[in-house]
C-alpha cells in the first residue's frame, strides 16, 4: 500500500497488479469458519479478492483500515497523518497504535513462580491467627526446653566428672539436680512440642481444606471461555496435588523450618554469652551456606514449575482416555495410548532427573560443610583449653550447641526445595484465583421476577479470539413462541444459543430479556430460568432421581415421577433393577443414548423453566427413539418460549417461526411454507435433506 496505490501479486507470478485510490473504492474485509476475505469492490463490481488464515486477520484489517484512510485523503486531499507508535512497556519494543499485546513478550508463557506468592497465603491464614499465635508461643517454649540439657551438661562435666577423674568425692545432690533438670526438660520439651505440632497441624488443615474450596467455588464462576483454553487433567492436579502439597508444607516444613530459626537464633545467643571467639568460629560456614542457597534457589524455582506444569501432561492423559475408554477400546488404541502415558512419563522423569542433579550437589555440599565447621570448632576450641581459656565442660557445651546449630542449619537448607514445591503449586494456583470470569455478575445485579419470556437481540455480534462467529443478529421472540434456528454447520446457531443462555458474554450490541439487558442480571439468577437439552446429555454418576432433581435437588419424588412421566422416561425406568434407585455409571453408561436424553428432558421439566433452549436435540437417535423423545420434547415446550435448532428439519414442525443463518447472520426468517415459496437458503437445506433421505431409502431397499 503506498499513498497513491494498492499493489498485489499472486506467488508464483512476477508481474504486479495496481488500483488506484479513488472515490468509489472500498476494500471490504469480512472473516467466517476459520478464513478472512478482502475484497476489493468499485462502482462496476468485484475488482480482486483474497483469502487468507485467521492467524492474519489482525494484519487484514490494518490494511483494510488504511486503505480506507488513504481513499477518504484523496476525496478530501487531506493527506493521512501517519501513526503514533508507541512501544511496549517492558520490553521496549515498537507496537502498532492498536497492538495491544507485545508479540515478543506473549512468547514467555509461563512466569517463574516467586518464594513471595506464598505470603498471599496468608489471607486463607487470617481465620486462624489465634491458633498459628499459640502454635508460635508453644514452639518458642519447645525451642527454649531442647536449650536446656546442653547448658546443663556444662557444670555437670566441671563441678562433677571431672573432679570426680582428679580423685574428689562426688556431690549426689549435686548429680540429682543436674539429672532432674535434664529429665524435666526432656519431658517438657515433649509435652510442648507435642502440642504446637498437634494445633499448627488443625490450623493448617483448614487452611489448605479452605484454599480447594475456595479455588473450586471460584473455578465453578469463571466462564467455558476460560475452560475451553485449559485441560481437564492440569486443572485436577492444581486443585488437588497442589493444595496438598501446600498443606504438608504448612503443616510439616513450614512448622520445622521455624523451629530451625528459632533454635539457630537461640543457640547462637548462648553461644555468645558462653564465649564470643569460638562463637564468631562456629557461625564461619553460614555465609557460604547462604550464598549457596542463594544460587540455587533460582534454579530450583523454575524447576519445580516446569516439574508441574509436566506433571499436568501425566494427569491430561489419564483424563483424556479414562473417560473416553470406550473409544479407545473400540479402536484398538490401548498401545498407542500407552505409549502416549509412557512417553508423557518419560519426560516428566527427564525433568526431574535434570532438577535431581542439581539439588544432588547442593545437599552434600552443604552436609560437608556443617561437617567442616565442627571440625575447626574442636581444633580452636581444644587450643583453647590447653591456654586455659575455657573448660573441658565450656568446650563439650560448645560442641553440644553447635551439633544442634548445624543439624539445623543443614535442617533449613534442605527446605528451600520443599519451600519452592510449595510456591509453584501456590503459584498455579492463584493463577486459577486471579482469572476474572469473561462473564462477570454486576455490581448491582437488577433482581429477577416472574419472567414471561420475550427475548430481544440487537446488533448482536460475537468472535471467538480473531474469529467472526455472529454479526449484526437482531432478533425478536415472544413470550411463549418457539422458534427453530436452521442452517449449515459453523453457521452459528450454537453460539447464538450460548450467547441467550449467556455462557459468553456478546462482543457487541445486546441482548434483553422482558427489556432488561441480561447483563444486568446475576448470572446464577438468571439462568435458573432457563432449561436446557443439549445434543450429548451429560448425567452425573449417581441414582437416576438425583440425575432428574439435579435443577432442584430438593424435588419429592412425586414432582420427579411426574417429571419422568411428562418425559416418556417413567416406563424405562420402572424396568430398571432398582427403578429411579438405580444407579448411573459415569457420564450416564449404561443407558442408551435415547433414555440419558428422555433423563435429561425430565430434569428440565423439573425446574419448570419459562425459556427453553433444544439443541440438537434429537439429532444422534434412531427413528423410533426420536418419536418417544419428540412426544417428551411436545410436553416440554407448552407455554414456554422455546429456542430450537435441529440438523432434520422435520423436527421443527411445530415451530411458530424459522431463522435461517448463514455464515453468522440471518439471511431469512419466516415459517416453512413462507420459507418454501421463496425458493432461498432454507428450500435449499429442505431439498437437500430430503435427498439424502430418498438416497437412504433408496439404499436400504437395494
Amino acid at each position: 500500500m503506498t499513498d497513491r496505490r494498492l499493489l498485489a501479486r499472486a506467488p508464483g507470478e512476477t508481474a504486479w497488479r495496481d488500483w488506484s485510490h479513488r472515490a468509489g473504492t472500498e476494500l471490504r474485509h469480512h472473516d467466517h469458519a476459520g478464513v478472512g476475505h478482502l475484497e476489493l469492490i468499485d462502482d462496476g463490481g468485484l475488482l480482486s479478492a483474497w483469502r487468507f488464515t485467521l492467524g492474519q486477520n489482525l494484519h487484514a484489517i490494518r490494511v483494510a483500515d488504511h486503505f480506507r484512510d488513504q481513499v477518504q485523503s484523496v476525496a478530501t486531499g487531506v493527506p493521512v497523518q501517519a501513526p503514533d507508535q508507541h512501544t511496549c512497556p517492558s520490553c521496549k519494543a515498537p507496537l502498532e497504535p492498536d497492538q495491544e499485546d507485545c508479540p515478543i513478550c506473549e512468547k514467555v508463557l509461563h512466569t517463574p513462580p516467586s518464594t513471595w506468592t506464598l505470603f498471599r497465603l496468608w489471607r486463607f491464614a487470617q481465620p486462624y491467627k489465634g491458633q498459628l499465635l499459640l502454635g508460635f508461643l508453644l514452639m518458642l517454649g519447645s525451642t527454649g526446653a531442647h536449650m536446656i540439657p546442653p547448658y546443663l551438661t556444662m557444670p555437670l562435666l566441671d563441678n562433677v566428672l571431672i573432679p570426680y577423674q582428679n580423685g574428689q568425692q562426688i556431690d549426689t545432690n549435686l548429680v540429682y539436680m543436674y539429672m532432674g533438670g535434664l529429665f524435666a526438660a526432656a519431658l517438657l520439651a515433649w509435652l510442648l512440642g507435642w502440642a504446637k505440632t498437634y494445633v499448627l497441624a488443625l490450623a493448617s488443615e483448614r487452611i489448605g481444606a479452605d484454599l480447594r474450596s475456595t479455588t473450586y467455588e471460584h473455578l465453578m464462576r469463571l466462564s467455558l471461555e476460560f475452560f475451553g483454553g485449559k485441560r481437564t487433567g492440569d486443572l485436577m492436579a492444581r486443585i488437588g496435588s497442589g493444595s496438598d502439597r501446600i498443606c504438608v508444607f504448612l503443616s510439616l516444613h513450614l512448622l520445622d523450618f521455624l523451629s530451625d530459626v528459632l533454635m539457630i537464633v537461640m543457640t547462637g545467643i548462648i553461644l555468645f554469652t558462653i564465649n564470643p571467639w569460638l562463637a564468631v568460629v562456629t557461625l564461619l560456614p553460614l555465609p557460604f551456606i547462604a550464598w549457596m542457597i542463594h544460587i540455587v534457589r533460582d534454579k530450583l524455582r523454575t524447576g519445580f514449575e516446569k516439574i508441574d506444569r509436566v506433571w499436568g501432561e501425566v494427569t491430561n492423559v489419564l483424563a483424556d482416555t479414562i473417560p473416553g475408554i470406550r473409544v479407545v477400546k473400540a479402536f484398538a488404541q490401548e498401545k498407542r495410548e500407552a505409549a502416549r502415558f509412557r512417553e508423557a512419563n518419560k519426560h516428566n522423569l527427564a525433568v526431574n532427573d535434570k532438577l535431581n542433579r542439581v539439588w544432588s550437589l547442593f545437599s552434600p555440599t552443604v552436609s560437608f560443610l556443617t561437617e567442616l565447621g565442627l571440625l575447626v570448632i574442636w581444633c580452636f576450641g581444644i587450643w583453647q583449653v590447653s591456654r586455659g581459656d575455657i573448660t573441658v565442660g565450656t568446650l563439650s557445651a560448645f560442641i553440644a550447641y553447635s551439633g544442634r546449630f548445624y543439624v539445623r542449619l543443614d535442617s533449613m537448607s534442605r527446605i528451600v526445595s520443599v519451600t519452592q514445591k510449595s510456591a509453584s503449586a501456590a503459584k498455579r494456583i492463584f493463577d486459577i484465583l486471579d482469572h476474572v470470569s469473561s462473564v462477570p455478575d454486576p455490581v448491582n445485579p437488577v433482581k429477577v421476577d416472574k419472567i414471561e419470556g420475550n427475548i430481544e437481540l440487537r446488533e448482536v455480534g460475537f468472535r471467538y479470539g480473531n474469529r467472526a462467529v455472529n454479526r449484526g443478529i437482531s432478533l425478536k421472540i415472544k413470550a411463549g413462541e418457539m422458534v427453530g434456528l436452521v442452517g449449515h454447520s459453523g453457521s452459528g446457531k450454537s453460539t447464538l444459543v450460548n450467547l441467550i443462555c449467556r455462557f459468553y458474554d456478546v462482543a457487541e450490541g445486546a441482548i434483553l430479556l422482558d427489556g432488561q439487558d441480561i447483563r444486568s442480571f446475576a448470572v446464577a439468577d438468571y439462568r435458573r430460568n432457563i432449561g436446557l437439552v443439549l445434543q450429548e446429555p451429560f448425567l452425573f454418576f449417581g441414582t437416576i432421581a438425583d440425575n432428574i432433581a439435579y435443577g432442584k435437588p430438593n424435588a419429592t419424588r412425586e414432582e420427579i415421577i411426574a417429571s419422568a412421566r411428562a418425559a416418556h422416561a417413567h416406563e424405562f425406568i420402572l424396568r430398571l433393577p432398582q427403578g429411579y434407585d438405580s444407579m448411573v455409571g459415569e457420564r450416564g453408561q449404561g443407558l442408551s443414548g435415547g433414555e440419558r436424553q428422555r433423563i435429561s428432558i425430565a430434569r428440565a421439566l423439573l425446574i419448570d423453566p419459562p425459556i427453553l433452549i433444544l439443541d440438537e436435540a434429537t439429532s444422534s437417535v434412531d427413528s423410533e427413539t426420536e418419536k418417544e423423545i419428540q412426544k417428551a420434547l411436545d410436553n416440554l415446550v407448552q407455554g414456554r418460549t422455546t429456542i430450537a435448532i435441529a440438523h432434520r428439519l422435520s423436527t421443527l414442525h411445530r415451530a411458530d417461526r424459522l431463522v435461517v443463518l448463514d455464515r453468522g447472520v440471518v439471511v431469512e426468517e419466516g415459517n416453512h411454507d413462507e420459507l418454501m415459496a421463496r425458493e432461498g437458503a432454507y428450500h435449499r437445506l429442505y431439498e437437500a435433506q430430503a435427498r439424502n433421505v430418498d438416497q437412504d431409502l433408496d439404499d436400504k431397499d437395494a
